[in-house]
């Protein structure tokens, strides 16, 4: 029997592998097998989902850490022989964004990203469906973040990692995102405002999950009352009612997916002593799901 050769496999077939491996191996691994999979791998349908890897947080950490210690980067720098001195995140980012060649839908940026960054995806990446932004890039330029959202009409789903500015980033959401659906917020505070704006802007929300959040009882009350097309609801581990409420827990009877497991109401002693609130491990505490 003859040998069968890498060459000889259909391109279609090894895209398709291909684009269900992540973005390290499509970076690091695959290009290096042979000049077959190194060509697979240019092919932009592999990089529809540009999801940058999350860097864990310890509550010792700083925005100002050097980025280029994260092991992803310094694999990168290693493989490709760049002068550490003269790498930059940001030329890095350009580099995976352009393999999409604008045809990505899923969009992770990392907690390196800057404002530069996301303009230069939003003009490459017209047709982002998905989009997860970290708790700095949400903090520091939420006015940004706005004025971008025009530009992603096809969004349906956003990740924030702070809910800073948050009625703002929905209004936007409602007047140019028709097709959205699902919304995940970490460190979230819920308050009246906010759960009044989910109601108000997005009134036919399919997905919301604000684990680990401060989220006021009338608020989620409010929540609960208004997105009555609700499929999934995740309020677990939450600060601000009991998951014993049985008020609550009749409201939320009609939504397929509802989970509030481990929420607590407000204890003074345990928010300052530091027993009950801590730190997400990541940028994202994990992605909404369909």
């Amino acid at each position: 029997m003859d040998e069968k050769r890498w060459e000889d496999l259909n391109i279609d077939c090894m895209v398709n592998i291909l684009g269900r491996v992540g973005m390290e191996s499509l970076l690091l691994d695959v290009p290096f097998v042979c000049k077959s999979w190194y060509r697979a791998s240019l092919n932009p349908s592999c990089w529809e989902r540009l999801i940058f890897p999350d860097i864990k947080r310890s509550e010792y950490y700083f925005i100002d850490e050097n980025w280029v210690d994260d092991p992803l980067l310094q694999r990168f720098i290693q493989q490709y022989q760049i002068d550490e001195s003269h790498f930059s995140t940001t030329a890095f980012i350009k580099f995976v964004v352009n393999r999409s060649k604008g045809h990505a839908t899923v969009l992770r940026l990392p907690p390196y990203a800057s404002e530069t960054d996301l303009k230069y995806v939003s003009d490459v990446c017209g047709d982002l469906k998905s989009v997860g932004l970290p708790a700095d890039l949400v903090n520091d330029k939420s006015g940004v973040i706005t004025e971008l959202i025009g530009k992603w009409k096809r969004l349906e789903g956003l990740m924030l990692g702070s809910s800073y500015d948050l009625v703002k980033i929905l209004s936007q959401i409602s007047i140019h995102c028709k097709d959205f659906w699902g919304l995940r917020v970490s460190n979230a505070n819920i308050v009246d405002d906010e759960a009044i704006a989910i109601v108000n802007f997005l009134p036919k929300i399919k997905h919301l999950i604000l684990r680990n959040a401060y989220i006021d009882r009338d608020a989620l009350m409010k929540l609960l009352q208004g997105c009555t097309e609700l499929r999934a609801l995740d309020v677990s581990d939450c600060i601000g009612f009991s998951e014993d409420d049985e008020e609550i827990l009749k409201l939320a009877s009609h939504i397929t997916n509802f989970s509030c497991k481990g929420s607590e109401e407000y204890d003074y002693d345990d928010y300052y002593d530091g027993g009950r609130i801590s730190l997400d491990e990541g940028v994202y505490d994990g992605y909404y799901s369909d």
